[in-house]
């Protein structure tokens, strides 16, 4: 598993209850301990009793139940409900999620998205509807602002708008009725024309009446669509034999070739290049500065006694035309946007937008949908600025010149995939901010992999995205809306408060119960909370408690706060003054029970029973209010913000009422009929009174706590930090390095220790070899195959020393490419040339390499050697 895939919020829980469980073996360990001591001493020694071989079992079974008490303890301290609380939040997150149109592909992309600082969001089918549409006029000399109503437009020019679109559209482009009842109708073909279609039914005309009168055979002529002339024709041929031409295109184009425009009267007067500019100023200009897609249709008539036009001279036909009207498109900004882009910022999350329209039209969206407002001093550039900016003469990007940038960038137009990718890295990568920023990406192209891929949390869309993306992502928007990205926020924020909800709750209980049966053991031999009862304790605030707290649903108070941070603490100190708060009423209560309840409730005392004395009342109430007073505490373990109504929504979540309601009645039945099982015997209705009053305490208690202010406590301390990066090896911090298990570290760390006794070997031969060469000097030495050094020489073994990088195993496999580049440094002792490029060993998987202790073959003889019989060979075979 990848870095990435790490969850922050796993990496915080897994060292809280590591530290938990390691106090609670400590405690449980003591009170063993103790419980063993007291025993021997005041039997033994006190009462001077001798050990007496019958007496043997019953010895045995105290020490058994000593034993069994140390367990309990251990049980109760274990927060093993932490993972089982991770799991059904995220789980039963994931399943809602799936309402409010999102897919979750990876569970831990849920938690993350709630610690989300940023989101690089696409313009088109995200932040707008997808779907082109007509939102200006410009007809009958009058220029309106909305699409008017069919009775405001004069008749002639109605009547040749509504065939000029009906012909001078693809005929398969078409809108159909919507699939689902109440739904938007289906645009199918190219969008522009969807919205010169949509105008005419918005006008009450219905274009496929012209297109039935004038099927797609009938047409004389048509010039399709080009990139240069930007515009598209199509001929009629009239019954009289002359020739009416529709046109539409770019307007600021098409205009220059109209020398006639309709008036308010439908009539046709001239149009001179003075009025042009005039509407150009008036018009255009407006719309365009509004992000509008301006679109002019016109159309020409041919008389009949003329000769007929050459139809391939376009630049001739298309002349002399007369406008109809200009028209505005935009694909619009889908309603919910807004409002969704101002909980973001509200909730302290940048939203940026990054599309490859241009700046003027994506600047002008922005501003709709208020990720740009006025006054404000954010950046709006382009694909190709953002590159210069970045990069320095080399062309390579900087770190340091991306974030000069990013933090005031608000809207990249113009922009590549690459693009994206460049700035997702560099905002997640950037040092600028104390904390890291976790950033959410949509993208729905298959170039838009590598940037999903890079973001904490990508979002892929269901409807427009390729099978690419969605396999890249971590989120599918099913229903491609931005407004579902913030849903998806309020859930990620909803999961970490459920955590600590239930921490809240369980760590109190942890306190207390640890506490009671520590000090009851020490003082009365015996725990007060039996270890039947501990269990069914520990299943009241382990399993039932996860599912009650870890299914709370979001509020939209969520979003009123600043991100978490990834280094936030799991318990806040709001969090510790309750926990600590509730512990103390609670150990109050219990204790006063314990020491002084049989004189309260004038029942026989329970401490100082014998081994197997029946259940005692006075016990059953201490249990019974215990539970009790955690069945409230579960309700003010609602609220972690110091919150006072802890009823507030509580009817919304029907598991949690449930499992309250649940508990109680399943407590009444132990009570009342667990008997000796469960240590308890049958209370009257004035003692069940009692016990329910004292846990309604809890409550009250919970009021007179939120009055104090945090701030006051200066005592008060964090828990629950997340692993910093100091503690991890600087290897496991590199980018894209595989994550380490603790195997394998101690299998690098047995290679290393190994390699070094090889080092030392290698010094100890290089002394021999000195002491050697100075007692052997100018004599012959035989060669002798049994000398270490020798041995050393083999091919298997010459060894030499290189730089101490050690690299990951995982690398071998990348080496085994190159055996030849690895064995590359030359041997110590010299050999021909012909044996200086060695053949690789034919140990593939050389343990030595990894370590970085190359092992070189030499089929050279060795040329010195001390003979077999020598002190000198005696002491080399020694070392």
């Amino acid at each position: 598993m990848s870095k990435k895939e790490k969850s922050v919020l796993q990496g915080k829980l897994t060292k809280l209850a590591v530290q938990i469980g390691k106090a609670g073996l400590v405690m449980s360990a003591i009170t063993v301990i103790i419980l063993v001591l007291y025993f021997v001493i005041n039997t033994f020694w006190v009462q001077n009793i001798s050990w007496i071989t019958e007496c043997t079992p019953i010895y045995i079974q105290y020490f058994v139940k000593f034993f069994i008490i140390g367990v309990t303890v251990l049980v109760v301290a274990v927060p093993e409900g932490l993972p089982l609380a991770v799991t059904i939040s995220l789980a039963y997150s994931v399943k809602k999620m799936m309402k409010d149109n999102n897919l979750v592909r990876h569970l831990d992309a849920c938690e993350t998205m709630g610690n989300a600082t940023a989101i690089c969001s696409d313009k088109t089918g995200t932040l707008t509807m997808n779907r082109m549409t007509v939102v200006q006029v410009f007809i009958g000399e009058k220029h309106y602002r909305k699409v008017p109503e069919p009775e405001a437009v004069p008749e002639k020019c109605l009547d040749l708008l509504i065939t000029g679109i009906g012909v001078n559209c693809a005929y398969t482009t078409k809108i159909l009725s919507p699939e689902k009842e109440g739904g938007l109708p289906r645009h199918v073909g190219n969008k522009t024309e969807c919205a010169l279609l949509g105008f005419a039914l918005d006008l009450k005309r219905d274009y496929q009446a012209v297109r039935n009168e004038i099927p797609e055979e009938k047409l004389y002529k048509v010039y399709t669509f080009n990139s240069v002339r930007k515009s598209m024709s199509t001929v009629l041929k009239n019954a009289d034999g002359s020739y009416r031409m529709f046109s539409k295109g770019a307007s600021e184009i098409l205009l220059k070739k109209c020398y006639r425009i309709l008036n308010a009267d439908g009539e046709a007067k001239l149009f001179r290049p003075r009025d042009r500019d005039d509407m150009v100023k008036k018009v255009i200009e407006p719309m365009a500065s509004e992000g509008l897609r301006t679109i002019c249709l016109a159309y020409r008539d041919f008389p009949a006694g003329d000769s007929e036009p050459e139809w391939d001279n376009e630049n001739d036909i298309l002349t002399s035309l007369t406008c109809i009207c200009v028209v505005g498109i935009e694909d619009p900004v889908r309603p919910e946007v807004p409002d969704a882009i101002k909980k973001c910022q509200r909730a302290g999350i940048t939203v940026r937008m990054v599309t490859g329209d241009n700046i003027n039209t994506a600047r002008a969206i922005a501003i709709k949908c208020g990720i740009l407002l006025p006054g404000d001093d954010f950046l709006c550039i382009e694909g190709k600025e953002f590159n210069r900016r970045i990069r320095n003469e080399k062309g390579e990007i900087e770190q340091e010149r991306i974030d000069k940038i990013w933090p005031k960038l608000r809207v990249l137009a113009r922009s590549s995939p690459t693009d994206k990718h460049t700035l997702v890295k560099g905002i997640i990568d950037s040092t600028v901010v104390e904390q890291r920023q976790v950033v959410a990406v949509t993208g729905d192209g298959t170039n838009d992999g590598p940037a999903l891929k890079k973001a904490d949390v990508g979002f892929a869309m269901g409807i427009a995205g390729t099978d690419v993306a969605k396999e890249a992502s971590d989120i599918i928007l099913t229903d491609d809306n931005f407004s579902s990205i913030v849903k998806a926020v309020m859930w990620g924020r909803n999961v970490y408060d459920s955590i600590s909800k239930f921490l809240q709750f369980q760590l109190t209980v942890n306190i207390v119960a640890v506490i009671v049966a520590f000090t009851g053991a020490c003082i009365t031999q015996d725990s007060p909370l039996k270890a039947v009862q501990m269990l069914w304790v520990n299943l009241i605030m382990d399993t039932f408690a996860s599912l009650a707290l870890a299914t709370e649903p979001p509020t939209e108070s969520l979003l009123l706060r600043k991100p978490y941070g990834r280094n936030k603490p799991l318990i806040s100190r709001t969090m510790m003054k309750n926990i600590l708060g509730h512990g103390v009423y609670q150990l109050t209560v219990i204790f006063t029970l314990l020491f002084a309840g049989e004189k309260i409730f004038d029942i026989d005392s329970g401490r100082n029973a014998p081994l197997h004395a029946p259940p005692s009342e006075h016990y059953t109430i201490v249990f019974n209010t215990f539970v009790m007073m955690q069945l409230f505490n579960e309700i003010n373990a609602r609220k972690i913000h110091g919150e006072r109504n802890v009823f507030e929504g509580i009817f919304n979540n029907l598991i949690f009422c449930s499992i309250v309601f649940g508990t109680f009645v399943i407590q009444i039945v132990i009570v009342q009929f667990g008997g000796k099982p469960f240590s308890c015997i049958g209370l009257g209705i004035d003692h069940w009174l009692w016990c329910v009053f004292l846990g309604i305490g809890a409550l009250l208690w919970g009021q007179l706590i939120s009055s104090i202010p945090t701030s006051r406590l200066k005592f008060l301390k964090e828990a629950g930090h997340g692993t910093q990066k100091d503690d991890y090896p600087d290897e496991e911090l590199e980018e894209d390095m595989e994550e380490i298990d603790h195997g394998e570290r101690e299998l690098r760390r047995g290679q290393i220790l190994w390699f070094r006794g090889l080092n030392r070997i290698q010094t100890q031969i290089r002394v021999v070899n000195a002491f050697r060469s100075s007692l052997y000097e100018g004599l012959e030495k035989p060669e002798s195959r049994n000398s270490i050094h020798n041995f050393m020489n083999q091919p298997e073994f010459q060894i030499e020393d290189s730089e101490p990088h050690i690299p990951l195993i995982d690398d071998t496999d990348a080496e085994d490419d190159a055996p030849t580049k690895r064995n590359s440094s030359p041997p110590r002792n010299s050999s021909p040339p012909h044996n200086s490029s060695p053949p690789p060993s034919p140990n593939k998987n050389n343990n030595a390499v990894d370590s970085g202790i190359h092992l070189t073959l030499d089929t050279s003889k060795s040329a010195t050697s001390s003979s077999p019989g020598s002190p000198l060979h005696s002491l080399e075979t020694s070392l």
